[in-house]
């Protein structure tokens, strides 16, 4: 995808890159693969405490309502997503203030934290599954946010690597279906989160060695660096400022040489030119937060993310209700889910190269006055309007309650989510500024926490009101799905209206700095 050319700087470059991509695959999304971990769960008794007898009037027949249980394996899935979302903020401001290594550190405390809790509980000890599962989704979304960045040591291709890390952090749901196969083996829940905790060894390691202190400019400057680096490296740096500031100094003499020519030249410019530029103005955190662009993507978001995450609380209570309590059938469509979300990082760049698009034409410059954030924002329609249609599609088919059909539904899950998280990330860092990045994609996220609140009553309407069946929900999703589209079209709109602005700039001047 990327050349690795031109020394150690470069290699340096390409191991943040591939070591992030791994982090990615193995720690960030490991919580989406919740379906494969509650068929474990239930065979280790958790929360098995809430399962009843009951006895049919018809022909007396005993049988055994796992309702309870599967509400609360639910409500542990819901709990941590609103907890994620609840923390985006905090974290977000954390990381744009204190920069990617505190960021980092936190989110390693927290992966350590969940895995450890998961690894000491029992089925005595269920209620520990809520506060794990929670630091779990937290760890993992804040390690994706860090790596987010790392896009921008390669500009050509950043829309693309960040829709790759997306859709590695995707397809680490496939680490919950590799226990699920290993419990079936005869490996312990506790053995294998276990070794997910000396995983977090790896984690410190990338933080202090390939990831910086600070965070990683856009565009990128081309002297700069950041992780471990060898002495020679530094050295090289030095000579290479020395040499700099030789030539600057060459610079000064010739000038002196040249004064009445400079003079003069001077002279003529400051009548056609004022002597300092008036110096936009910096854009501030609230004008982002109370523009169109952010209220509408905020919409975006809302309405997918309720979407998605309805799904995955939901998918083992639906799938077993299809497929009429057959465990068996019940666990090969999980498997079949969960390794349809490993090939998320196969479809993941799809999307970054619709984004990237324009990039790819040498031998087509921007136009007169346009500028790198417009040429970018106008490429992102397209990738919004596909989400949009993908969340529909994805509605429409969870909703028939066809269990073949949902053969159909784990794949546009997964080629949703993949759009989705990706698209999220690069409109943030497109149409806002860098330094506000953090904190513009923790506001979303918590902001959504107060809609994702509605799986509750959701979910009890569905179990006490609907007797298990979610058709009517399910309904009313896919036309709530629909809002998803004023989004692209709002930016589609946005970018015209930049053009048109564009024409007329000369005439009317430099104006305050919006988003």
């Amino acid at each position: 995808m990327f050349e690795c050319q031109g020394g150690r700087v470069q290699l340096h470059y390409c191991l943040t890159v591939l070591s992030g991509l791994l982090e990615s695959l193995f720690f960030t999304g490991i919580t989406f693969g919740w379906a494969s971990l509650v068929f474990v769960l239930k065979i280790d008794g958790y929360f098995a405490g809430y399962c009843t007898n009951t006895t049919r009037a018809e022909d007396q027949d005993v049988s055994i309502d796992c309702r309870g249980q599967d509400e609360h394996l639910s409500w542990v899935m819901s709990v941590a997503t609103i907890a994620n979302t609840l923390t985006r903020l905090p974290i977000g401001y954390v990381f744009d203030r204190c920069g990617t290594t505190v960021a980092r550190l936190i989110a390693v405390c927290f992966y350590t934290t969940g895995t450890l809790l998961i690894t000491l509980s029992r089925a005595e000890t269920s209620v520990l599954l809520y506060p794990a599962t929670a630091c779990l989704v937290i760890a993992g979304t804040t390690l994706y946010i860090t790596n987010v960045q790392v896009a921008n040591l390669f500009d050509t291709y950043r829309s693309t690597i960040i829709n790759v890390y997306n859709g590695a952090y995707d397809s680490s749901a496939a680490v919950f279906l590799i226990i699920k196969l290993l419990h079936e083996k005869g490996v312990s829940l506790h053995s294998c989160f276990f070794f997910l905790t000396l995983c977090s060894i790896f984690q410190l390691l990338r933080t202090f060695l390939l990831m910086p202190k600070g965070h990683i400019p856009y565009p990128l400057p081309d002297t700069y660096t950041y992780g471990f680096s060898c002495p020679s490296t530094r050295r090289e740096r030095r000579e290479e400022k020395e040499n700099d500031k030789e030539d600057q100094e060459l610079d000064v003499k010739r000038n002196k040489d040249d004064k009445t020519a400079e003079a003069e030249t001077s002279a003529l410019h400051l009548l056609k030119k004022p002597l300092v530029e008036p110096k936009q103005e910096e854009v501030s955190f609230r004008s982002c937060v109370m523009s169109w662009l952010f209220l509408w993507h905020l919409l975006w978001v809302v309405t997918s993310l309720l979407c998605q995450f309805l799904y995955l609380s939901l998918v083992n209570p639906m799938l077993t209700r299809l497929a009429n309590n057959d465990q068996t059938l019940v666990s090969h469509y999980t498997n079949v889910f969960a390794i349809t979300q490993l090939c998320a990082v196969l479809l993941s760049p799809l999307n970054g190269l619709i984004m990237d698009r324009h990039k790819h034409k040498p031998h087509k410059p921007l136009t007169q006055g346009e500028t790198k954030r417009e040429a970018d924002l106008s490429s992102l329609p397209l990738s919004l309007s596909l989400n949009s249609v993908q969340c529909f599609l994805f509605c429409v088919c969870f909703t028939c309650p066809v269990l073949p059909l949902q053969y159909l539904t784990f794949i546009l899950q997964v080629v949703n989510s993949a759009f989705f998280y990706a698209g999220h990330q690069a409109f943030i860092s497109t149409a806002f500024p860098m330094q506000h990045f953090g904190k513009l994609s923790g506001l979303v996220m918590t902001l959504s926490s107060v809609v994702l609140f509605l799986q509750f009553p959701i979910q009890y309407v569905i179990k006490h009101q609907l007797q298990g069946d979610p058709l009517y929900v399910n309904v009313g999703l896919t036309v709530l799905s629909l809002l998803t589209f004023i989004h692209p079209v709002h930016v589609s709109l946005y970018c015209k209206k930049l053009a048109k602005q564009r024409k007329t700039k000369e005439a009317n001047g430099h104006g305050s700095a919006k988003c």
